[in-house]
């Protein structure tokens, strides 16, 4: 990477060397006077390569490179963990640590921020004063800290605290600076637009990066195979159990993310203990799968995050971090970004994603009615029949959702496909809006990030569409669940695996996936109407929406 710097510099230097072996023979007289115009022609050559050399390099050194949004942890609120980070940097004979920060994610590295725009104030005047340039930051993912046990986590840390040896080599660190300069120039260049100059500079950015793609990969493999052969002196047995940990603890937090806190980032509340969480969403992992059992009886020892002074509120910030870095909150709290403690989740969360989509199916049954002008005489007396409220609307009832889409057989045109059309367009509407409004709140995070073309640094996997009978399913579903709690004494509740569910007499209720979908796509609603009966739901008792 080195010697690829070396290469650009001695080509934008090239016509510059040629002027001057010019110069210099035309004032000793070896070059004759025929020369004059190849002379003036090569140095005005050499001014504007010199010009265009020096706009590049300043593009590259002023980029500020990606930076990982983290949640600082101040030596004074964490001084056990830091004692640990030194007690192995001593052991390894290795460079401490700058600094420690936690990271919502389920991975541990070290991340080098003595850029001038990463450094607090005074860091930049004492490195030009002559100090030595700081130790990387070690950046740890806050589910290790609640999961893993301290023994666990000094294990894990190991490799990764050694890998300050090798970042301290000059040549290490200034290759490193070089390619994070490069990747720093081509997201300047990508948010430029038409910019010519800056443009011009992205393209000379990228051609060196991918230059230098290969042998950065294999310079990092070798300072990653450094770091462990130097690891395998401390608590190298421990470490198979670490590694297995982390396989856990990531399976257990992208369940978490994604079934639990992602519906109630969508409504505007975000939980405020996710680590916590992960804790009680991997005892119910162990408690199920059979591969993960014995994990569980490590609780017993102490927890990683006892290294905190504070743990409640790293897990607060923590938190806050992720719903931004995944969904695109606000950056603070505020009235419709709010958090949410995991007692108060099934009814602030749950139930309110329930009643939401139950008003929206009701919505939209009302807007149709308006525009069915004309009904046969057979429908007619239905509607007549069902109940109705003040000015002809009909009120929001089980019964009347279940008679509409058993109206007829198998179909696969309207009852059954107008009102899943009318949700579909909804959602997507709503979700649209919402999209915007995350990509604009989100941006500011990753203003330095690397090739400029994602949203999120760490976006969830993306959720296939959804067909209008699919989300017809789940609102129907929302409508069933709410009558369950208003009539027959049913509550909403969490399950951490699988997010919100339905609590019958404190049990987890019978899945309502096959039945639901029957009443959907063939329009039979008899097994619907046995669950119903069995979990003893009254249909024709009006459902309290939002």
């Amino acid at each position: 990477m080195l010697r690829i710097r070396g290469t650009a510099l001695a080509v934008a230097l090239l016509p510059a060397a040629a002027a001057v072996i010019l110069l210099v023979g035309g004032t000793t007289g070896r070059i004759g006077a025929g020369w004059d115009g190849v002379r003036w022609v090569v140095s005005g050559v050499a001014l504007l390569a010199l010009a265009v050399a020096a706009g590049v390099a300043s593009v590259i050194i002023r980029a500020e490179p990606a930076l990982t949004p983290t949640v600082a942890l101040d030596e004074k609120t964490a001084p056990d963990l830091y004692h640990l980070v030194r007690d192995l940097a001593e052991r390894l004979e290795v460079p401490v640590p700058s600094a420690v920060a936690l990271t919502p994610d389920c991975d541990s590295w070290l991340e080098d921020r003595t850029h001038p725009s990463h450094s607090e104030n005074g860091a930049a005047g004492e490195r030009r004063a002559g100090r030595s340039r700081a130790a990387p930051v070690l950046v740890i993912g806050s589910p290790f800290l609640w999961w893993m046990r301290v023994a666990e986590l000094r294990a894990l840390l190991a490799p990764v605290v050694a890998g300050t040896g090798p970042s301290a080599h000059p040549d290490i660190a200034a290759a490193r600076r070089f390619v994070r300069g490069l990747d720093g120039a081509v997201a300047v260049a990508e948010r430029a637009g038409r910019h010519p100059g800056l443009r011009f500079a992205g393209v000379c950015a990228r051609l060196m990066l991918r230059a230098c793609a290969p042998h950065a990969a294999e310079m990092e493999r070798g300072v990653a195979a450094a770091a462990a052969a130097r690891a395998q002196t401390v608590d190298y047995a421990l470490r198979t159990s670490a590694q297995e940990q982390v396989g856990l603890a990531y399976a257990g937090w992208d369940r978490l993310l994604t079934r639990v806190a992602l519906p109630a980032w969508r409504i505007g509340r975000w939980p405020a203990r996710l680590d916590a969480g992960v804790v009680s969403a991997l005892t119910e992992l162990s408690r199920r799968d059979r591969l993960a059992e014995g994990f569980t009886s490590r609780l017993g020892e102490r927890p990683a995050c006892d290294l905190l002074d504070e743990p409640g509120a790293v897990d607060e910030a923590v938190s806050l971090l992720a719903a931004r870095l995944f969904h695109g909150g606000p950056p603070e709290p505020g009235p419709d970004w709010s958090p949410v403690d995991w007692q108060a989740y099934p009814e602030e969360v749950v139930d309110r994603i329930w009643r939401s989509r139950a008003a929206r199916l009701f919505t939209e049954f009302d807007a149709l009615d308006v525009l069915e002008q004309t009904l046969p005489e057979e429908s007619a007396r239905e509607d007549a029949a069902r109940p109705a409220g003040a000015g002809g609307l009909r009120v929001p009832t089980l019964a009347r959702v279940v008679e509409r889409l058993s109206a007829a057989g198998p179909r696969t045109d309207a009852p059954a496909d107008a009102p899943a059309a009318r949700i579909a367009a909804a959602v997507a509407r709503e979700e649209a809006a919402a999209s915007t409004d995350e990509r604009a709140l989100v941006a500011p995070l990753i203003a330095g990030a690397g090739d400029g073309t994602g949203i999120a640094p760490m976006g969830l996997p993306l959720q296939g569409p959804r067909s209008g009978r699919e989300l017809m399913a789940d609102h129907i579903t929302a409508v069933v669940c709410c009558a369950a709690v208003d009539t027959a004494g049913a509550a909403p509740g969490l399950d951490w695996l699988d997010g919100p569910v339905l609590l019958v007499a404190g049990e987890r209720a019978p899945d309502l996936t096959g039945p639901v979908l029957e009443l959907v796509e063939n329009a039979d609603p008899q097994p619907l109407r046995d669950w119903l009966a069995a979990v003893g739901v009254r249909s024709d008792k009006p459902v309290r929406l939002v």
